[in-house]
């Protein structure tokens, strides 16, 4: 499991990812609102696994369900995402759910590689390199980079100015 911070962090990562594909399909809409949901809704599905867990509409603010079950489960958030991608530019929800659906599979990313691991399809499944809160920096950086890759190779021509130019 990634530390809140990094899963805030990587979160970002995701929204500004999830904003580029949405702009790039063409699904921005006026002022590139439909972007700005997509970031909006990407941070927070980046930590969205967590506080979905939590019962906010009770006085005690406990767990509804078990760490890691149900809110983690790895095909529900792929669904989610292919549905959402799929119906960009055709429903006004879709990209804010697309930006949601890519923070939280994000959020699941960064939480595989701990020994607790996540349900992707039946059982838990974990890829056993470190436990909690250690190479939080590396999750990070690699979802930043990612995200870099993303608008470097996947920005509309038309946002492509507003980016600065590298001097010779």
């Amino acid at each position: 499991m990634a530390s809140g911070n990094a899963h805030h962090a990587t979160g970002w990562a995701a929204g500004v990812v999830a904003a580029v594909v949405v702009a790039r399909a063409g699904a921005a809409g006026p002022a590139y609102l439909g972007a700005v949901a997509a970031l909006a809704c990407g941070v927070a599905g980046g930590s969205a696994p967590d506080w979905l867990e939590v019962a906010w509409w009770t006085r005690s603010r406990r767990r509804w369900i078990a760490h890691r079950s149900l809110t983690h489960w790895g095909i529900g958030w792929i669904v989610l995402l292919a549905w959402s991608y799929c119906r960009l530019g055709h429903r006004p929800l879709a990209a804010p759910l697309f930006g949601f659906a890519l923070g939280g599979l994000v959020h699941l990313l960064a939480d595989w590689p701990n020994p607790l691991g996540v349900p992707w399809i039946a059982g838990r499944h974990s890829l056993n390199w470190w436990n909690s809160g250690r190479c939080d920096l590396l999750i990070v950086g690699a979802s930043w980079l990612a995200a870099w890759f993303v608008v470097v190779h996947g920005m509309p021509h038309g946002l492509r100015e507003w980016l600065p130019r590298a001097s010779p």
